[in-house]
């Protein structure tokens, strides 16, 4: 399998296998996980924050994504609170039909 991002899909890897094991990360890997979950994932692993952003926005190429978003589609970043805060909390994916949140937005590594 020839993966575009292999750096992103590598950290991807390595934060489900932290946060849930060898055998759950395979499976969610192979039959798909929701945007929400790998979010959520990422920001338990001994990522920076800013690592985990990044692994997930370069890695969603290599990914199967669920619904079809067609070709046009931007991923949109959700931030803290705080005024004028940087600090990315979750993402949407806005499409011309509309905006998915996150657990409405599914995920399998292709190939």
């Amino acid at each position: 399998m020839s993966l575009k991002n292999p750096d992103a899909v590598a950290a991807i890897v390595a934060a489900l296998r932290h946060v849930y094991g060898d055998e759950v990360a395979r499976l969610m890997l192979v039959e798909g996980m929701s945007l929400a979950n790998l979010i959520d994932a990422m920001f338990s692993a001994p990522l920076t924050h800013r690592e985990a952003i990044k692994a997930i926005t370069d890695g969603l190429d290599d990914f199967v994504i669920s619904p079809d978003l067609g070709l046009m589609w931007h991923l949109k970043y959700i931030y803290g609170k705080e005024p004028g805060s940087l600090h990315v909390v979750d993402m949407e994916i806005a499409t011309p039909n509309g905006t998915l949140a996150s657990k409405d937005v599914w995920l399998r590594l292709s190939g």
